[in-house]
């Protein structure tokens, strides 16, 4: 039986063999702790140093702005948290977040927003792009932070980054993005972005779980939420150096092949958005008009729920997802898609198909073919029933 065709790259990707050869190495070899100042601690720390330039290398930043962390959640925790921190006493204790944010990034902001800082979230069209009229108008002189995702997980639509930051920083605030889905499918570098702060994680990009970063811009004074002397004080606990060194070894694979990556999987979403749109009736592409990443496909079909279709998919040979996989199961409307002006039903009917720099042309040929097989029928059987009630 052949390995099913694996498209949701966006939750999690396949480490590299650079990254699983350099964390056995150190797992091996270099498993003193990194403050320590004997000889092996030292070599640890060698190591860690190491590692902290080729990720600075890649992301566009400096060393010394790298904050290590568990992973995006962490990171986006200590952002909208250390904003606040940063703040207090100023007048300053307002959020703006776009409403097409991380579900993890939302339950943090109500939960502040319980506690008295007030959140607004920055609306949409219907192609997922930002509205920066509203935008502006939200981000006034009480504001702490603006934090918005480079790019949305469930569609893959980019936001306007730039244009974000001017206004956060005209109106005196920080600019805080998520950055966790730019690494390795856009070129996009932290020190051409203007932004104050970058939420990274491994995992999205080849390395492991369980590791990841906060750049913070040279010069914020950054309050700690974990006590610690590492990180520069700014995230106190002993540094997973495995994981960092396993992200470093990511990062440089995934800059040696970066150009020709973004180009091979922007070839494979139009074969697969024109193939599937070609063998089936009623499929719609969202964020289609919007500027999106390249490997990053949100399809409805018809109306059939998602979990329906996935578990045709899966059956047939093929993993997809229907929006972030901490929520999927949830069987919810996608807010993404709410926020974009769809119903409950359609809310909850896109399924998102996610490629990776190794996806092949046949592995997209093979989720056509399997689409068109398991849920022809149950299209054309819907539209059926829909034309004999019109009737």
């Amino acid at each position: 039986m052949s390995e099913p065709v694996y498209l949701d790259h966006n939750a999690t990707t396949a480490p590299c063999a650079e990254a699983i050869e350099d964390m056995l190495d150190i797992l091996r070899t270099v498993w003193a702790n990194p403050s320590s100042t004997h000889g092996p601690g030292q070599l640890a720390r060698s190591a860690l140093a190491d590692a902290r330039k080729r990720i600075a290398e890649f992301l566009g930043c400096q060393g010394a702005e790298l904050v290590f962390t568990s992973g995006a959640t962490e990171s986006n925790h200590m952002a909208l948290l250390g904003a606040l921190a940063l703040r207090k006493g100023s007048g300053r204790q307002r959020i703006v977040m776009s409403a097409v944010e991380h579900a993890g990034s939302l339950a943090l902001a109500a939960r502040l927003q319980s506690q008295g800082h007030p959140v607004d979230l920055i609306p949409v069209d219907t192609q997922g792009r930002i509205d920066l009229e509203a935008a502006q108008a939200l981000i006034g002189d009480d504001v702490a932070l603006v934090s918005v995702m480079g790019a949305n997980n469930e569609t893959g639509v980019l936001m306007p980054i730039a244009e974000l930051a001017a206004l956060a920083h005209a109106a005196g605030s920080l600019m805080h993005v998520d950055a966790t889905q730019l690494p390795g499918k856009t070129a996009s570098r932290f020190d051409e972005s203007g932004a104050d702060l970058w939420s990274v994680s491994a995992h999205k990009l080849h390395g492991p779980k369980g590791v990841g970063a906060l750049v913070v811009r040279k010069g914020l004074a950054w309050p700690a939420l974990f006590s610690g002397r590492q990180e520069r004080q700014r995230r106190g606990g002993t540094e997973n150096l495995p994981g960092i060194v396993g992200f470093a070894a990511a990062a440089a694979r995934a800059g040696l092949t970066l150009d020709s990556d973004l180009a091979h999987m922007r070839r494979l979403q139009v074969r697969l958005e024109a193939g599937l749109s070609a063998g089936l009736p009623e499929v719609h592409v969202y964020g289609a008009s919007a500027q999106r990443l390249p490997n990053t496909s949100c399809l409805r079909f018809g109306t059939l729920d998602a979990e329906q279709v996935l578990g045709k998919l899966e059956r047939a040979g093929v993993v997809a997802a229907s929006g972030a996989a901490c929520t999927a199961g949830a069987n919810l409307p996608s807010h993404v898609l709410t926020a974009m002006g769809e119903d409950a039903v359609h809310a909850r009917a896109g399924v998102r198909l996610s490629l990776g720099r190794e996806t092949r042309c046949e592995d997209i040929d093979r989720a056509i073919d399997a689409a068109v097989r398991s849920l022809g029928p149950l299209l054309e059987s819907t539209c059926a029933a829909a034309e004999s009630v019109a009737a």
